[in-house]
Order: C-alpha cells, then sequence, then structure tokens
C-alpha cells in the first residue's frame, strides 16, 4: 500500500466564530496523534497546552508544542483533539481517526467512513 492522503476541515473549538480550514493530510494510523504545521496553528488561532518531546521516524527527539481544542472534519464525521505542532504538512494519526471512526481502505488506498456504520460513529466502550 502506497502513502493515503486524505481532504480533511480543520477548526478551533474554542472559536466557533472562525472558518475551518482545508488540508490535504497524509493519513497514517501509525502515528499517534494529529500534526499540523506553525502556519496552521497561527490560522486557527490555537493555544498552546503543553509541550511534548516527539521522536520522529528517523528516530530524532526534540520537543515541540501541543495546541489544544482541533475539530478534524471528514465527511460526515467529527472530532475534537489535541495537536503536535511541528513539520511542513498535517499528518491525521490514530486518536483522531478513532474519534471519527474513520478506518483506511488498503484496497482503495483512502481513507473512507466503514461501510457497516455510515450515518454516525460507533465507538467501543467496555
Amino acid at each position: 500500500m502506497g502513502l493515503v492522503y486524505a481532504d480533511i476541515l480543520l477548526g478551533n473549538e474554542a472559536r466557533r466564530d472562525l472558518e475551518f480550514v482545508a488540508a490535504h493530510a497524509l493519513v497514517d494510523s501509525g502515528a499517534t496523534m494529529l500534526v499540523i504545521p506553525p502556519e496552521m496553528e497561527a490560522e486557527l488561532q490555537l493555544e498552546e497546552r503543553d509541550k511534548a518531546v516527539v521522536t520522529t521516524a528517523d528516530g530524532a527527539t526534540r520537543t515541540v508544542r501541543v495546541v489544544g481544542g482541533v475539530r478534524v472534519k471528514f465527511a460526515n464525521r467529527t472530532t475534537s483533539c489535541d495537536a503536535l505542532v511541528m513539520g511542513n504538512q498535517v499528518l491525521l494519526g490514530a486518536i483522531p481517526m478513532q474519534g471519527m471512526d474513520v478506518i483506511i481502505s488498503p484496497k482503495e488506498e483512502k481513507l473512507i467512513v466503514p461501510p457497516d456504520r455510515p450515518n454516525f460513529p460507533h465507538m467501543l466502550v467496555k
């Protein structure tokens, strides 16, 4: 399977008066968090909540800002989560994917809403 990208919308949970921003996100189920570049943090007027030490694919570690209250929309799904601020592209990790109940279709090489639950997310609570 090659790289998977998805067109998503990002917003600020605390500033619903601001418009959503479109992003062509790299979808990575092996990554945990949502990652946004600094320019998107500024555009969405997100507030820093914390700092985190991250390890990147090349094994390097560094400290990055964590911003909160990022609204993520894909298809008919929405979730809110924290995001790491780094890099130059949006990366959609497992936490926001689970929050929206979306999956990667290996056959189609794209992000999809599960066919057996098309109308709203299903959450496992046990």
